[in-house]
Parts: C-alpha cells; sequence; structure tokens
C-alpha cells in the first residue's frame, strides 16, 4: 500500500512539474522551436521605387500594352492571379504562395498629396506622416516607446543593415543595426569599448555625454543577448548567396530562437529604373523570389509560418508610360504584398490599379498605407496605433 501511494505521489509531482515548465520546453517537445502566438512582423523595402505595374501586370488592359508598347510584360509570360491580373514571371515563389493561400496583393497604396522625391517619400513612408508634415521619428520607433519604457535591451525591433532607419527611430528608444550578429558581439566586446564604459562618470553638465554612454552600454548588453540567442539554432536550409539571401537567414534564425524581437527591418534594391528597367526588376526579382521561397520553406519547417507576417513596400510605383529609355519614371500609388499562414483574407485583396482615370500620367491611391499600418499595429503586435500613428486609422481585414 505504501509503495502504491508513493508511486502515486512521484507521478503527482511529475504532472505538476509539466505544468510549470516554461512554454518553449512544452513548444520543443511537440517539435516547435517556439511557442504559438509570438508575432513576429518581417518588414521587406523595396528601395528606390519599384514599379508596381510591371510587378503585378493588368494583362487585360490595352491602355497598359498602349502605354508601354516595348516594356510591357506580355500576357502569356506573365503567372495569372486572376481574369485581370499577373504577377511578374521572376517571382514563381510568389505565385506559390499566392496558389496556398499564403499571399495577399494589395493594390494602389498610397497617400494624399505625393511626393516623387526618394528622401522625402521614404521618411513619409518611415515616418508614417501626412505629406505636409515633418516628422523625426519613425512608425516603428515610436512603437519602441510604447512598448520598450525600461527595457535594458532595446532588441524589439532589429534592422538588418549597417546603419538604422528612420522608421525603427523612436523618442526614447531606438531599434538595432547589425548585419551579423556575431561580429555586432566581438566589436562590442572590444576592450577600448569595455575600459571607456569602465570609467564613466555621471555628469550632470553634460548630457551628451551621458546619452553616448547609455548608448554603448544598451549597444554592448544587446550583443551579448542577441549572440546568445542567435547561436541555439542554425538553418538547414540553403539560402541563396545574396545580400538578401544572406539577410533573411540571419532574420530567420534569430525567429526560430526564444529572443525577444517582434519586428525585423530589411531592405532590397535599388528599383529606380530610369534605365533598362527589364534586366534591373528581373535580377532583383530572382532574388526576391529566392530569398524569400528559402525563408517561408524555413518557417514552415519549423511551425512558425503562421505566426510570421512579411510586409513589402516602396517609397513609390513609376509612372504609367515608359519613356524613352527603355525606364519609367517617378510615380505614386504602387502595390504591397502580405505573407504569411495567419492572414485571413488571401489574394488579390482589391481592385487592381485603374488607368482610365489617372493624375497627369500617374496611379491615384485607392488605400493610405497608414491604414495598413495601423492594422498591422493592432491586430499583429496588438499595440495602440492610435497613440503611435497620432490619429485613428480604419483597420482592413487581411488579418
Amino acid at each position: 500500500m505504501l509503495i502504491h501511494r508513493r508511486r502515486f505521489l512521484q507521478v503527482g509531482s511529475l504532472a505538476s512539474a509539466s505544468l510549470m515548465l516554461p512554454k518553449f520546453l512544452k513548444a520543443m517537445e511537440k517539435g516547435e522551436l517556439v511557442p504559438p502566438g509570438n508575432k513576429v512582423l518581417v518588414v521587406v523595402q523595396l528601395s528606390g521605387g519599384n514599379d508596381g505595374l510591371n510587378t503585378v501586370i493588368p494583362y487585360r488592359n490595352d491602355i497598359y500594352y498602349k502605354m508601354r508598347p516595348t516594356l510591357g510584360i506580355k500576357r502569356e509570360a506573365a503567372l495569372s492571379l486572376n481574369d485581370e491580373l499577373g504577377i511578374h514571371p521572376a517571382l514563381k515563389s510568389f505565385k506559390a504562395l499566392y496558389d496556398d493561400g499564403s499571399l495577399g496583393v494589395l493594390n494602389s497604396v498610397g497617400y494624399p498629396n505625393p511626393d516623387r522625391s526618394h528622401f522625402r517619400s521614404m521618411d513619409i513612408w518611415q515616418s508614417a506622416s501626412e505629406s505636409k508634415d515633418y516628422w523625426n521619428t519613425g512608425w516603428l520607433g515610436r512603437y519602441l516607446d510604447a512598448q520598450c519604457k525600461g527595457c535594458d535591451k532595446p532588441t524589439q525591433a532589429l534592422e538588418i543593415d549597417d546603419t538604422l532607419s528612420l522608421a525603427l527611430k523612436g523618442d526614447a528608444v531606438k531599434g538595432l543595426a547589425l548585419t551579423d550578429p556575431q561580429r555586432l558581439f566581438g566589436a562590442s566586446n572590444d576592450r577600448y569599448f569595455k575600459e571607456l564604459l569602465a570609467k564613466k562618470k555621471h555628469d550632470e553638465e553634460h548630457q551628451n555625454v551621458d546619452y553616448l554612454y547609455k548608448t554603448m552600454a544598451e549597444t554592448i548588453s544587446s550583443a551579448a543577448y542577441i549572440q546568445q540567442q542567435f547561436k541555439t539554432y542554425k538553418s538547414k536550409e540553403a539560402y541563396p548567396n545574396t545580400e538578401l539571401g544572406r539577410n533573411m537567414k540571419t532574420i530567420a534564425e534569430l525567429i526560430m530562437t526564444d529572443i525577444n524581437t517582434s519586428v525585423y527591418y530589411v531592405s532590397h534594391g535599388s528599383f529606380d529604373t530610369h534605365v533598362g528597367q527589364q534586366g534591373q526588376q528581373q535580377r532583383l526579382f530572382e532574388q526576391l523570389s529566392d530569398a524569400l521561397q528559402t525563408f517561408t520553406a524555413d518557417l514552415k519547417k519549423n511551425h512558425r509560418f503562421d505566426d510570421v507576417l512579411v510586409m513589402t513596400f516602396s517609397e513609390f510605383g513609376r509612372r504609367v508610360g515608359q519613356n524613352a529609355s527603355g525606364g519609367t519614371d517617378h510615380g505614386t500609388a504602387n502595390n504591397m504584398f502580405l505573407i504569411g499562414g495567419g492572414l485571413k483574407q488571401q489574394g488579390v485583396l482589391n481592385e487592381g490599379p485603374d488607368l482610365q482615370h489617372l493624375n497627369e500620367g500617374d496611379l491615384q491611391y485607392k488605400v493610405d498605407f497608414k491604414n495598413v499600418y495601423a492594422t498591422l499595429l493592432k491586430k499583429w503586435l496588438g499595440a495602440d496605433d492610435q497613440a503611435i500613428l497620432k490619429k485613428q486609422y480604419e483597420y482592413l481585414n487581411f488579418i
């Protein structure tokens, strides 16, 4: 009787212990590296102004071919999405994602009173301001301000680049830019920086110096934390040996860990195709397609695809008519792609570009990009979008 009682107590103790296991250990028992519900946003910036009309092609529209007699993508070459629209033939993995219900296409995205300057329009997209306003913080930086008060490591948003974009700069908190976690860790552990930090003295008269020391301390702490997480998972997928391929591999290897990062930001380009557009866009799209194909396969195999959402954007589209140099000039409205297993709406999410009602040769926007941001902040990241965007925007229904 006593033996049976002891065994009963042992089983009961084990059951209680299993309830107290960390979520990530329970996830590992199921073959999952990270517990379900850990949402991540990956922003892919198509720098330079990608030509949306040759990305999502209105191949049933005669105006398109009239305005682009040599630059238009032939109907038989486009990868069909529906009776009216096709996708660029180099974006094969996007077509596959579309077919399996993991891709959404949002057409005619822009903002009122568009600016055709690369720098100004990119600032508008990255800050989420109106075109008349000039803000020095980014929409994801303000997300960090809201989410990371008192955080010792500003690693909730990472940009895979050498420099930090305005998008990730907040008032109090800024994201971190890096290309290689191991290299960042090595640089941050340089003896010079450690000695400099050890000699730091508080100086009321030199607040800028205090800020630099604070930034240095945060960077050293963040680098150690990122490296600690980064070494816990190495992808088995064969990523393309391109800059974007390597960057997406870094993002994937961090996503598969217990790191606290909710937002990753990466750029690809340049799509500024004034001259010789066909070859340049083809090459960049092949790189984009190959990198995203491997990235999404990696996520699916590791049970993360449902909790990761990829959003692409470009600072503007191109003019409807081709120019005399085999390219297109700066335009206005453009398309966005949304990729992930958690989409509630898939496929073509709204009507294609309206080529009959142009504004001086440019497409007119139908969806404000800030509606997309508000939807992502509220429905995906669980943040106070109104406080971050400084205005209430109507939510969309793709998630």
